[in-house]
């Protein structure tokens, strides 16, 4: 993305950017869906954030779910309150590019976002996504619910299976409880759907994720 270092190594939050007490003016209207995208949301509504690699197409990913209410985009997982984009992309604010998704829980499952989410991006790839390379870029799922946590935590396990039989190396998605979710500047909201020929760096391993099926751990014979 535009402004990019290629920094791969994370800021200590004692050097990180001090920020600002202000966030970001957003249109409070999602382009494509037409529903808000800051709070508050339905009371049947679930949140999640996930970070894998450029919000731009990530975002797309996740509004295009039937069952999902709203989306954002955003700054997440790090230290500086109301970082500017150009911050976060020096590597100085510790934060990931974030989109926050905002969905019924009774019409898709967490389990299918999931699934979305790995398939989405190559979640081996550390501190990167393709030549896209910077802290802002990690793997992420930030939960809100102990449920999501533990739903997250064995997608993991399950996916590391599949991609360790296709050959490729260890999951270094962090997956954690949510902190404070700074929104984006306006134009990054809905990016892709602005600009449908805009730049969009994500692709996913070809591995596909075995949610939704019964999985068990593989036994060690004697």
């Amino acid at each position: 993305m535009l402004f990019a270092r290629k920094n791969p190594e994370m800021v200590a939050p004692a050097e990180s950017l001090p920020g600002r007490d202000m966030p970001a003016t957003v249109t409070n209207k999602h382009f494509v869906l037409g529903a808000p995208i800051q709070p508050p949301f339905p009371a049947d509504c679930e949140q999640v954030l996930f970070a894998l690699g450029c919000f731009w197409g990530a975002e797309r990913v996740f509004w295009n779910q039937d069952g999902v209410f709203t989306t954002a985009v955003g700054y997440a997982g790090g230290f500086t309150p109301n970082p500017l984009y150009e911050e976060v992309c020096s590597g100085r604010t510790g934060h990931t590019e974030g989109v926050l998704v905002v969905y019924y829980p009774a019409r898709v499952s967490f389990d299918t976002l999931l699934k979305l989410f790995w398939e989405g991006h190559d979640p081996t790839q550390g501190m990167r996504q393709g030549n896209d390379i910077g802290t802002q870029y990690r793997s992420g799922v930030y939960t809100n619910s102990k449920s999501q946590q533990d739903a997250a935590e064995a997608s993991r396990t399950a996916y590391q299976q599949m991609l360790t039989q296709a050959d490729f190396g260890e999951i270094t998605t962090e997956i954690r409880a949510a902190t404070d979710f700074y929104y984006a500047e306006d134009y990054h909201q809905q990016y892709l759907a602005k600009d449908p020929n805009g730049y969009c760096g994500l692709g996913g391993t070809g591995v596909a994720c075995p949610i939704g099926l019964v999985w068990k751990p593989p036994t060690v014979s004697d």
